[in-house]
């Protein structure tokens, strides 16, 4: 499975994407968020086959019937945990340390994207960091972070065979 971050809606780049893959859309320099362009984003990748998910709004996600809600690591709450969640309704979310993947996992998700595995920014763990630190959790690992086509072979060396980010895909 390969997960796709958007912030916009552009028919090109979901034309392009396999039913392999899931589009998560973020768009966290709006203070409100467009439902009727989620909604309008929703019916596009539904007649695409593509699972589509909302970020950091899991009340949202489940009032729009989405596939399933993405929750960040910045996002600690744990009050969609009182939502009543449809059986098809996933949840996924980030962490860059084993105290995030600990939030996470009391948050109920059932994927974590562990971040950064090639981008050199301030969370950056390298594929030796990454395969540590991915011992503490038996949820599923999703890779994130500075994969693109030149080095997703090198994902091989890790025991996640998913991954997500938007460079790989643009």
């Amino acid at each position: 499975m390969k997960y796709y971050f958007i912030n916009k809606f552009e028919t090109n780049n979901i034309d392009r994407l396999d039913k392999q893959t899931v589009v998560i859309f973020r768009d966290y320099n709006s203070k409100v968020l467009d439902k009727e362009l989620i909604l309008k984003l929703k019916k596009y990748c539904n007649k695409k086959r593509i699972k589509f998910y909302l970020s950091n709004n899991v009340k949202l996600a489940i009032k729009l019937d989405l596939d399933g809600a993405y929750i960040p690591s910045f996002n600690k709450s744990t009050q969609h945990l009182a939502f009543t969640l449809k059986r098809k309704f996933n949840l996924i979310g980030s962490a860059h340390n084993i105290k995030e993947i600990k939030i996470k996992e009391i948050q109920l998700v059932s994927k974590i994207f562990l971040s950064s595995v090639f981008k050199k920014n301030k969370n950056f763990l390298g594929i030796n960091k990454f395969k540590l630190v991915s011992n503490f959790t038996k949820k599923k690992i999703v890779a994130l972070g500075g994969i693109s086509k030149k080095n997703i072979k090198k994902l091989r060396l890790l025991k996640s065979s998913e991954f997500a980010g938007i460079s790989y895909f643009e």
